[in-house]
């Protein structure tokens, strides 16, 4: 199994592609660009099984319609943020004066849990990992050693919380108790910027000396 990130939308947020020896694949957070996407899935001849969100903020479901429709497949979202995706005032998009307002169909499968998820040959573990926003999810593949964990956790950095239902108090909770308890050679995927290590957060993230 092996991971790809690109840099998709307007403000440039990472689409992790996790594909499977056999060309299966999942999509995270297909945040535009959806020509883009397709092409590239296409060219390399692979078969995406679902599309995941880590939250359902505008710069992270722009193109999930188009992506959905060209390859029939399922979309997996908290069920906190179940109406954001096709009100603009909740995925944030009729706030941003560069964005058009993102209206996206509803989620086909709402995550009410947190535990193990298997999808065809995927296997992994969903986290709910809120602060962000209310229904932020981490996904960890621990055989593989890595989480996408969206807008959570990044290099030297967290999420922002000053959108609706941001909370930093719960957020550095959730990063404390769900993200910094994996092993700290776990590679993390972030919704923007490069790729980290959870050891490297820890001994650097200025955002998380106080733990």
């Amino acid at each position: 199994m092996k991971w790809q990130q690109l840099s998709l939308g307007s403000i440039q947020t990472n689409c992790t592609i996790v594909e499977n020896s056999d060309k299966s694949c999942l999509i995270f957070d297909p945040g535009g660009e959806g020509k883009k996407l397709i092409h590239l899935l296409n060219q390399r001849k692979l078969k995406p099984s679902a599309i995941l969100l880590t939250h359902a903020h505008f710069d992270h479901i722009g193109a999930v319609d188009e992506v959905r429709q060209a390859f029939n497949i399922p979309v997996y979202l908290h069920k906190q943020e179940e109406k954001w995706l096709g009100d603009p005032t909740l995925n944030g998009s009729q706030f941003f004066i560069q964005v058009e307002s993102i209206k996206v169909a509803p989620a086909d499968h709402l995550i009410k849990d947190e535990g193990p998820l298997k999808i065809g040959n995927f296997e992994f573990v969903i986290f709910h990992t809120p602060g962000h926003s209310p229904g932020s999810v981490s996904y960890f593949f621990e055989k593989e050693g890595f989480v996408i964990s969206g807008d959570a956790l990044f290099q030297g950095s967290i999420g922002r919380t000053d959108l609706p239902g941001g909370n930093q108090a719960q957020l550095l909770k959730s990063i404390h108790d769900k993200l910094l308890s994996l092993p700290e050679d776990t590679y993390v995927l972030s919704g923007h910027g490069p790729v980290t290590t959870i050891i490297e957060e820890m001994d650097s993230n200025p955002f998380l000396n106080g733990f």
